[in-house]
């Protein structure tokens, strides 16, 4: 069947020996894009366009190979694309005049037509299972056969790499072309739009996004510790932190976006930014403020872009002498079982003390010339092609579109709250620590004298009723429209869950209305500038509201006509408090 369905006119179009009778474009060369696995497809898709941008003078069409075990949608991301398809069975029927392709391992009819192949990652750090024999193989090396007879070329982004590679297997040598990496390109190139990228994520001024980043095998960090997007989430206080997964996509392809997901539950439940493994991981690693990561490709990204970088492990399949081994080699350890919030506190700032960029020596191994791959590519390409070039200026690297917040909301949170120093006696001087946890992944922790521990609900959004049942504090979801609105639905909301202590509900104004069981409230608000103390203040947190009332109802403080220091423990700023004025508010 598909022997026949291959000699349809509609499936040759645009190439094939009759394509002329069909096609519109006539074209003078032809351009066949080898896809193979998602990760190969992703990459050739992000710069082909911009290298062939308005030149009819080449046909381009793709040929997926669906034999890897790492093909799992690539075909429908080129069906996506808009891309023009062959079946893989026509390509030894057609003669291309350049086959592209950044999977190296593609079995290619025999032909005289040159094959570029395009790195996926930085370089070629690591050995890979060889899918035609029980063996390794080095990653990004293709046949040999390619090589020995003169078809192949190998681009590569530095040329340590060259050396490299001529040393691993002697014949690549004379096979590289040395182009750059368009990748990291773009990355610096968006450098500027770094705010809005983490607006775009959702991620507030005051907290740092802590980015987690996996390779595939199983001594990647994700297979050897699954666990350590929900255990950062449960130690970095969500206040002040937030947390971001970057699979690699051959995890996606391998075992299935509901598998990952499903691993993954507690910390998406937690609020993980789990990034999709197609263009948005790439603005969301320049939106993070630390990097913990593996012997991966993006993890060298993040180093390169100047974040304070850290490994929680470093596979044994990753190549001696590689700039990967040299990031291995001075980066910090992280480790999965201990204290986190710490260790990534460290990690940060140990960076900032540094009085240059402690990896720029391994960066400047792995890439030469940032800002210039595209063109340089787009050279190697028209050469291949025995083209001129366009008469349009040479592309650029564009800055990357702001990615998608793939986050769910959190709806309840293990809350943390202390009582410092010996401000907590003196009427007036109160100062409170908070630290809020999503409840997928918080634990309480023991109390004493001055620190407790409750569980707070959003009740119209939180899905779990023993959840809602259990918790201390009831949030709103909405604010209401002024004090009394408030303070209804307080009131009503205590009364559906008699097992809550109090509800806290926002008010249009920026105040935030505190109702109790005896049926007392308490505004809380943010007073305005010194000069002008009863102008309105700032925006008040209802979640971090209600929790400084229930440190002070559960430390026997009334809290009535007192100003309060707030404080949010595990802040960059630590030293720093939000000053809450607590009053009555007569029902």
């Amino acid at each position: 069947m598909a022997a026949r369905f291959a000699d349809i006119p509609f499936l040759r179009v645009p190439v094939g020996e009759d394509a002329h009778r069909w096609r519109t474009f006539p074209g003078e060369r032809t351009l066949v894009v080898a896809a193979r696995t998602l990760t190969s497809t992703i990459r050739v898709l992000e710069v082909l366009p911009a290298l062939l941008r308005g030149d009819a003078r080449v046909t381009v069409v793709f040929a997926h190979d669906p034999g890897s075990a790492f093909s799992d949608g690539a075909i429908d991301l080129l069906h996506d694309a808009g891309c023009r398809v062959m079946p893989w069975e026509q390509l030894p029927r057609i003669e291309p005049d350049l086959i592209i392709s950044a999977s190296e391992h593609i079995d290619l009819p025999t032909g005289r037509c040159p094959v570029l192949v395009l790195p996926h990652g930085v370089g070629f750090q690591k050995y890979v299972p060889d899918s035609r024999a029980p063996r390794e193989r080095l990653s990004g090396v293709v046949p040999d056969e390619l090589l020995e007879a003169g078809r192949a070329w190998l681009a590569v982004s530095h040329p340590e790499q060259e050396r490299q590679l001529a040393t691993a297997h002697p014949k690549t040598a004379g096979r590289t072309l040395l182009v750059g990496d368009p990748c990291l390109d773009e990355l610096l190139v968006s450098e500027d739009r770094r705010e809005g990228y983490r607006a775009a994520l959702g991620v507030q001024d005051n907290q740092r996004l802590v980015m987690v980043s996996s390779t595939w095998g199983p001594t990647s960090l994700i297979a050897r510790n699954p666990g350590l997007p929900a255990r950062l989430l449960g130690q970095l206080p969500s206040d002040t932190h937030r947390v971001g997964l970057i699979l690699h996509p051959n995890v996606w392809s391998a075992h299935g976006a509901w598998h990952i997901r499903t691993l993954q539950a507690a910390a998406l439940d937690a609020g993980l930014l789990l990034m999709p493994p197609v263009h948005d991981w790439r603005p969301a690693l320049v939106a993070a403020d630390a990097v913990i990561g593996d012997h991966g490709s993006v993890t060298l990204y993040g180093a390169a872009l100047g974040r304070p970088t850290a490994l929680a492990t470093h596979g044994s399949e990753a190549v001696p002498g590689t700039a990967s081994a040299d990031l291995a080699r001075i980066a910090p350890r992280i480790d999965p079982e201990g204290g986190l919030l710490a260790q990534v506190d460290g990690v940060m700032q140990d960076h900032a003390d540094h009085r240059h960029d402690p990896y720029a020596d391994v960066v400047a191994r792995a890439f030469e010339l940032p800002g210039t791959a595209l063109a340089r590519l787009r050279e190697a390409v028209y050469e291949l092609l025995r083209l001129s070039l366009p008469p349009t200026d040479a592309p650029r690297p564009l800055a990357l579109a702001a990615p998608a917040d793939p986050s769910a909301p959190v709806t309840s949170w293990v809350v943390g709250t202390r009582l410092g120093g010996t401000e907590a006696t003196t009427p007036g001087r109160l100062t409170i620590g908070v630290s809020r946890f999503p409840s997928s992944v918080g634990r309480e922790r023991p109390e004493t004298e001055r620190s407790f521990w409750h569980l707070a609900v959003e009740p119209a959004e939180e899905r779990d009723r023993h959840l809602t049942e259990s918790a201390s504090v009831l949030l709103g979801s909405t604010p209401a429209p002024d004090p009394a609105a408030a303070l209804h639905w307080g009131l009503a909301t205590l009364a559906r869950w008699p097992g809550s202590l109090l509800a806290a509900n926002g008010v249009s104004s920026g105040a935030c209305l505190v109702s109790l069981r005896d049926g007392s409230a308490v505004e809380v608000a943010a007073p305005g500038a010194p000069d002008a103390p009863d102008a309105p203040g700032a925006f008040v947190d209802p979640a971090l509201a209600a929790s400084v009332v229930y440190a002070c109802l559960r430390a026997g403080i009334p809290p009535y006509g007192i100003d309060v220091n707030l404080r949010l423990d595990g802040a960059a700023d630590g030293d720093r408090a939000t000053r809450l004025r607590l009053r009555p508010r007569t029902p």
